[in-house]
Formats: C-alpha cells, sequence, structure tokens
C-alpha cells in the first residue's frame, strides 16, 4: 500500500506558503518522494474524450487554490480544449479557493464541484498541500477520489501540480516535493493521469531562461534575457500561466488519444480512514444560541462569499454558542477571517479546547477559512460546543504594520466577531 512508503520519522518544521500569502507550519513525517515526470497517462481520460469527440455537452471542473482561482492556466486549458473540439460545447465549473488544501476541499468537494455533475475534475492541491501532514494528504485525496466514483464512476478525473519556489530543489534532482509525491502514490494506486507543469517550470530555471519571484516592471542585470514566471513565489503571471498550458496541451495530445472509455473501478481504499464520508452540514437556527444573525445574502459579506457559503450565521457576543450533537470521527468549522474578528473556544464531550483565532497577521481583508476542531475521535456520538471567547486575538501583527498608512482606522481591528457557514463533519449529525 502507498501509505506504507512513510520510510522515517524525521520530525521537521516546514512552512509553504499557501494559496494566499500565508503559510502552514507542520511538524510532519517524510515520505519516498517519487520520480518527477511530466505527465502520466495511466487509465486515461477516455469517458471525458468520448464525449469530446461526440461533440456531446462537457463540462470541466476545475478544484484547487488560489493558482487554479486566478485568469490563468484554468481559462487557457478551457479555450484549449474549445478550440480542439469545437464540435463539442464544453463549459467551467470553478471550484477553486484561494489559500486552501485538499483538507477542506474534501468537505466542500459535493457542493463545488460534484453538484454541478463534472465530465473532468482536473485537481490541483500540491502547493497548498505543502505544509500539510503526509496522513492527512492522502485521506483527503482518496476521499476526493472516492466521492468521486460512488457519485459517477464515468467523472474522469486528472492531477495537475503547480509550484511553489520552495519546491525547486526537489525538482532539480528529479523528484517530486512531499505533497505531489503523495498525490502520486493516490494516483499509481486509481489509475489517475497526471500532469506535472511545475517540472517544466523547474527545468527552465535550471537552465538559466526563468525567474521568480521577480518584478517585471523593475528588471535587473539577474532577469535580463529571462522569462519573469512569477512576482512571488507561487502566483504566475500570464506568461507563467502560458507554460501551464503549454504543458497540459503536450500531456492531453498523448493522454486523449490512448484512453478508451470506460467506468472507473473503485479499488480497495489505501487506507481505511480515509475521508469519503467528509461532508458539510449547514448551520441552523436549533443549534445556534445567542445574538447570531443571518447574513444578507445580497450585500456585504453575506454577497462576497455567498457563493461558496450560501448562509453565513453572524455572532459578536462572547457567549454565543453553536451546539450540537454528531456521530463520527472528526469535527471542524468552514467560517471567515477577518480584520474584526474574534476567536472561538470548545467542549467535545466536556474537553476543552481553543481559542482559536478568527484572525491572523494577513487579515487586512475577509478571507474564506476553516478550522478543525478534533479528529481522531471514536467513532460514537459526540457532544459538542462552541464559542465566541471574550478575549479579541493579538492584532499588532497586523496594525502595527499598517498604523502609519493613509486611512488607517482602528475600529477595523476591533470586534469578537464570527461568521459561521458550515460544520464539518466525518460523521453524521445527530438530531
Amino acid at each position: 500500500m502507498a501509505f506504507r512508503k512513510l520510510v522515517f520519522l524525521r520530525i521537521t518544521v516546514l512552512a509553504v506558503a499557501l494559496g494566499l500569502p500565508f503559510g502552514r507550519v507542520t511538524l510532519a513525517a517524510e515520505v519516498e518522494p517519487k520520480p518527477a515526470r511530466l505527465f502520466h497517462i495511466r487509465d486515461g481520460l477516455g469517458n471525458v474524450e468520448a464525449k469530446l469527440a461526440a461533440g456531446k455537452d462537457v463540462r470541466i471542473a476545475y478544484f484547487g487554490g488560489s493558482i487554479t482561482a486566478m485568469n490563468g492556466w484554468r481559462n487557457k486549458s478551457l479555450n484549449w480544449f474549445q478550440d480542439r473540439y469545437p464540435q463539442a460545447t464544453v463549459d467551467e465549473i470553478h471550484g477553486a479557493i484561494g489559500g486552501t488544501g485538499s483538507d477542506l476541499g474534501v468537505f466542500r468537494y459535493q457542493q463545488d464541484v460534484l453538484a454541478h455533475r463534472p465530465n473532468l475534475v482536473f485537481v490541483e492541491f500540491a502547493v497548498n498541500d505543502g505544509g500539510a501532514p503526509p496522513e492527512t494528504i492522502y485521506r483527503a485525496m482518496e476521499g476526493i477520489v472516492r466521492q468521486t466514483w460512488r457519485r459517477d464512476p464515468t467523472i474522469d478525473l486528472c492531477y495537475v501540480y503547480t509550484i511553489h519556489k520552495g519546491q525547486l530543489s526537489s525538482y532539480e534532482q528529479g523528484l517530486c516535493p512531499r505533497s505531489a509525491s503523495v498525490h502520486e502514490y493516490v494516483a499509481d494506486h486509481y489509475g489517475i493521469p497526471s500532469i506535472n507543469m511545475a517540472l517544466r517550470v523547474s527545468e527552465l530555471a535550471s537552465a538559466g531562461k526563468l525567474v521568480f519571484p521577480a518584478d517585471p516592471d523593475n528588471p535587473t542585470p539577474e532577469t535580463e534575457g529571462k522569462l519573469i514566471f512569477a512576482r512571488d513565489d507561487c502566483h504566475p503571471l500570464d506568461a507563467g500561466h502560458e507554460i501551464y498550458r503549454e504543458v497540459i496541451a503536450e500531456a492531453m495530445a498523448e493522454i486523449l488519444p490512448a484512453s478508451k472509455p470506460n467506468p472507473h473501478e473503485l479499488k480497495a481504499p489505501l487506507r481505511t480512514d480515509n475521508w469519503e464520508r467528509a461532508r458539510l452540514v449547514p448551520l441552523s437556527a436549533d443549534v445556534l444560541h445567542g445574538s447570531w444573525q443571518r447574513l444578507d445574502p445580497q450585500q456585504g459579506l453575506g454577497k462576497t462569499f455567498g457563493r461558496r457559503l450560501p448562509e453565513i450565521w453572524h455572532g459578536s457576543q462572547p457567549g454565543d454558542a453553536i451546539e450540537f450533537r454528531f456521530q463520527g470521527t472528526r469535527v471542524g468549522l468552514y467560517d471567515l477571517m477577518g480584520p474584526d474578528g474574534g476567536q472561538i473556544r470548545w467542549t467535545i464531550d466536556g474537553k476543552p479546547g481553543g481559542p482559536r483565532p478568527r484572525f491572523d497577521h494577513y487579515c487586512t481583508y475577509h478571507r474564506l477559512a476553516s478550522v478543525q476542531l478534533a479528529e481522531g475521535l471514536d467513532d460514537r456520538v459526540h457532544a459538542v460546543r462552541i464559542e465566541i471567547d471574550d478575549r479579541q486575538p493579538d492584532r499588532s501583527s497586523v496594525t502595527d504594520r499598517i498604523r502609519d498608512d493613509p486611512g488607517f482606522d482602528p475600529r477595523r481591528y476591533d470586534g469578537t466577531n464570527v461568521w459561521a457557514g458550515y460544520i464539518m463533519l466525518l460523521g453524521e449529525l445527530v438530531k
């Protein structure tokens, strides 16, 4: 089994920037690296290829972080399919959220992707999974696969790997970084094609033809005559996204002709503790206690985030609580962070946890977020209470940085606000 490829426990602190400019620091085991190849055909993409060739309606889902959410390789590759198969009607399902990995993705997958009936799903989490423990990546990525083929075994999946500068050293050695290696083990087991766009970027960088991060508006001797891939460590400029599109086109030119339509086999799982059962559970009035109010979906934060969180409940007073019971093994909250975010504490079966800020050092704006409350619980009924703490988080990491900026208003950074969208469960809510 692929998860047995964990070959040694070398505890290390690894910080890798995510799709939004904030990092995840994790103590994690290493995993045996997989060799890096530009693409693997494996079982191919025969079902979607047959639909494209027959001129049918095809829906391609793009599921990942901010590199996929950008107007970049997603749009360019969609245009490639539309140009290559003009007889078909090819539409997009936009399932990407910046700064999120497969650990949230597996919970929101049913809502953001499967509910829209895709024929092909590109899964892009290799950058945002960079700091996650391998066992978490295994559980989440395998859960995504198993949810897909439980729903419809004719949906084709394809893993795509983008790059963060911190992963260059692995690719220079001809190896996938840890997150992409875990993805590859899952892909091997289930026969899922994969396309390593990151490898091409690494090859160009090693050849001295490409640099990042760099500012294209301020050329230097080090950037002269070279393609500037990104201003930061991972978010490509248009030329960088064009590299990604070219790799996809090269890979598809071989993967699609080699593919035959067949339902995908849902094999025995790599891990019996995979997150196939992951789900989002809407909040209801009977679990809310205190001053919670539903945001207006036509304005403000309710409108801004309504595509992902159709109902957002706002609590602002210490002691405002969410109480429920569930049977399962993992529980969390899908919510928002923001400048005026407070913090939460909780109890599960009477055992306290927290506080956990709904604010961090990049919170000059509101964004989608999630918080894990507990995992690895016994699969039985658990009682959960989540409560707004009476203390505010330390905001100095932001306010000290921007205090002298024009228009700074300290009132934006005050409050004990919590915005809750869904309960995240591995299990079922118990009424």
